[in-house]
């Protein structure tokens, strides 16, 4: 079944320009959400999505679902595929619901990365067996600002209210539970994957697999200006922390070399669950992680 702009068939021969030529709706949806103020949001009933992880929910007074997706190129007509069903599982009684899509995320940047990815999600989902309408599209030089001759990204975050539908850019406080932990996983390869059961309202964490990596050992030997140059695939344009991750990530690579022997011994997932503060407590495998005893700034 097609994908859709106005129950209308998007031709994916056109540019990202050319289709918010056709469809100002696009355009000017794309402009009301660039020009929201960030919100930082706290870690108190939050659930936050890293590179390579999705996860779905519904709110109890909705039939509706809601699935925020990182994607980054790995293998997107799969994992387009594979959230379809996960979405399509969570809304069976909606009779009269339909699929709608946001994308958000990439800019102009000078290796036309972010471009070549949203040819790939526009196509993927225009080749899904369901109607899926596209209501946002907030991607290249509509997600783009030029600083000192140097094309970025107007917004790097993005926050989805599950109870309202509303989408909004911004920071955020943590990044975990487990943050090392998840990066490390899809740092080694490790494939989209979808971190929480709604059902049960737990999160889980692995089991994750990867073989000592030796690269971890040379990173963190080298100079931040080659970390940043090297391990990003926009370097003018990654935010102040990108450095400071990388490097914690190597460590727990470095501290982890094996983590079928220690983080997950028992083959199971490290499992968390939010108490009554809304705050993830962990609920199976309390056994704290390696920490990296450098602290790089």
């Amino acid at each position: 079944m097609p994908l859709l702009i106005d129950s209308q068939r998007i031709n994916l021969s056109l540019t990202v320009a050319q289709l918010v030529e056709m469809h100002p709706r696009l355009k000017e949806g794309a402009r009301n959400l660039t020009s929201k103020p960030s919100q930082t949001v706290e870690a108190k009933g939050f659930l936050y999505v890293q590179q390579r992880e999705f996860a779905v929910t519904t709110p109890k007074d909705r039939s509706g679902a809601t699935c925020l997706a990182h994607l980054d190129g790995s293998d997107t007509k799969a994992e387009v595929t594979t959230i379809t069903s996960s979405v399509k599982s969570f809304s069976s009684n909606a009779a009269d619901g339909r699929l709608e899509v946001h994308l958000v995320g990439g800019f102009n940047d000078d290796r036309r990365l972010s471009q070549k990815l949203t040819s790939q999600l526009l196509n993927s989902l225009d080749q899904q067996k369901d109607e899926i309408h596209l209501v946002t599209l907030c991607v290249s030089e509509l997600n783009d600002k030029l600083e000192d001759d140097v094309h970025l990204p107007i917004i790097y975050g993005i926050a989805v209210n599950v109870k309202t539908g509303d989408l909004f850019p911004a920071t955020f406080q943590d990044k975990g539970p487990e943050e090392d932990l998840r990066s490390a996983r899809s740092f080694t390869g490790g494939p989209m994957i979808n971190i929480y059961d709604a059902k049960t309202e737990l999160l889980n964490i692995g089991p994750y697999y990867w073989r000592p990596s030796p690269y971890a050992y040379f990173w963190l030997e080298q100079d931040d200006e080659r970390i940043l140059q090297n391990l990003s695939t926009s370097p003018l344009a990654e935010p102040p922390h990108f450095v400071a991750h990388m490097r914690s990530t190597m460590m727990f690579l470095k501290n982890n070399p094996e983590p079928q022997n220690f983080l997950f011994p028992d083959k199971k997932p490290r499992t968390y669950k939010k108490n009554e503060s809304g705050l993830w407590e962990s609920v199976v495998g309390g056994t704290d992680l390696n920490k990296a005893e450098e602290v790089y700034s």
